[in-house]
């Protein structure tokens, strides 16, 4: 194998209760990221469409987790990636992760995957830490491993999937504003009180307890960040309604996807997610701001293989 194309989808971290923590991978939104073998050593990005982003590779974070990958590794070749870019960055659905992910990957699979999947993540964390100054492992977990995602420690490289309720779709709305990880991070404060520490943990537990038992019923109650959305709610055009019209559309839950400016709703069922958009959108056409939404089950595979030459 010679070239190999993949999609490396969007995904979502936090998810609410489980800041740094949880992460879930999407399916229909994502980057296309080619990657071919070359002669000489080393990488080279050499083209980036859909977004204006640079392509040297120690700016560019497919370039800098594909870098960390080769350091640890004996190749006698080099790379040459392409990547379209379907996801914004800064819009809260991990863009950096995909990307970071999607190259070492790719690269992995070239060299006869000496790599397993969960291996590859520390290299994607690089790219993680180039974009937002913090090496958190909550989106590129999810989109190498694909599902729900859980990051017990990303120092000691200890991160599992969970289970996932077949019936769970989440609606995601993203105001055409830029909110980059490090600023959005810049108000995260680094000490919380003893009665919001306990009310997160057991938001956390009763989570992770309704996606083996799959009881929707308790995922939605325990969609609830008491920690970190207060503090960031107040950047995200328009929260509060948001939050209000998708639980009253009959979602589970309503949060911050990622580090915003995007608001994910989780919903039993697509046609619920769809109800979920449409008020969604109904509340961004009062305003003078352009918006996508996107509707998207959930994506237990991670990076999918396009096509290899």
């Amino acid at each position: 194998m010679n070239e190999i194309k993949v999609f490396a989808p969007a995904s979502i971290a936090n998810l609410s209760c489980g800041y740094d923590i949880l992460g879930v991978c999407l399916d229909n939104i994502g980057d296309e990221i080619t990657v071919r073998k070359t002669k000489k050593k080393g990488v080279v990005i050499k083209k980036v469409s859909g977004q204006k982003l640079s392509t040297d590779i120690s700016l560019n974070v497919a370039g800098v987790s594909a870098t960390a990958l080769l350091n640890e590794t004996k190749v006698s070749c080099g790379f040459e990636i392409e990547i379209h870019k379907g996801i914004k960055p800064g819009s809260g659905i991990g863009s950096s992760a995909a990307s970071s992910a999607g190259s070492v990957f790719a690269i992995n699979k070239l060299i006869g995957e000496p790599y397993t999947n969960k291996e590859l993540i520390k290299f994607a964390m690089c790219g993680e830490m180039a974009a937002s100054g913090s090496k958190h492992a909550d989106n590129v977990a999810a989109v190498l491993l694909g599902g729900f995602t859980f990051v017990k420690n990303s120092t000691e490289n200890d991160y599992f999937k969970l289970n996932t309720p077949i019936e769970i779709a989440f609606t995601v709305i993203h105001p055409k504003i830029e909110l980059k990880t490090k600023d959005s991070r810049a108000v995260v404060k680094d000490k919380v009180s003893m009665k919001n520490l306990i009310e997160q943990s057991a938001n956390l537990g009763a989570f992770i307890s309704g996606l083996y038992t799959e009881d929707y019923d308790l995922i939605g109650r325990s969609i609830k960040d008491v920690i970190i959305e207060p503090l960031r709610s107040v950047l995200i055009p328009k929260f509060e309604e948001i939050k209000l019209a998708s639980i009253n559309s009959g979602a589970l839950g309503c949060g911050i996807s990622g580090s915003g400016p995007s608001v994910f709703a989780m919903s039993k069922g697509v046609t619920t997610a769809k109800n979920v958009g449409n008020a969604m959108k109904k509340i961004y056409d009062k305003l003078d701001l352009d918006y996508d939404v996107h509707i998207s089950c959930v994506n237990d595979i991670g990076i999918k293989i396009l096509n290899t030459d």
